[in-house]
């Protein structure tokens, strides 16, 4: 596929198309609009897991959302997170490890 590049246009007949950030627009609502991080860019920044990642955002928004449902949800991501990382069972305890095979004490 090649590209003509074209030359000479008019400025009034050029639209300038500028990148949005994916995290300065919400779909469906503005409970995430009072943060000054919104909370999926700081779980994707922190490269943080489902669980946790869900866990967090219903923390953030039960207040401007769904209230203790959301709050229900966020323990229920943090019971499977609970599950996930601490309840394997091993014959020395002292070596158990978590999720990310650091050793728990």
């Amino acid at each position: 596929m090649s590209h003509k590049v074209i030359k000479n246009i008019p400025k009034k007949n050029m639209v300038i198309m500028k990148k949005s950030s994916p995290y300065k627009k919400q779909i469906g609502g503005n409970h995430y609009s009072k943060f000054k991080v919104q909370p999926s860019k700081f779980i994707n920044d922190n490269k943080l897991l489902f669980a946790e990642g869900n866990a967090i955002k219903y923390i953030c928004r039960h207040a401007a959302k769904n209230g203790k449902e959301d709050l229900e949800k966020a323990k229920h991501y943090i019971d499977m997170i609970i599950e996930r990382d601490y309840s394997h069972t091993e014959e020395n305890p002292l070596e158990k490890k978590n999720y990310w095979g650091i050793l728990k004490r």
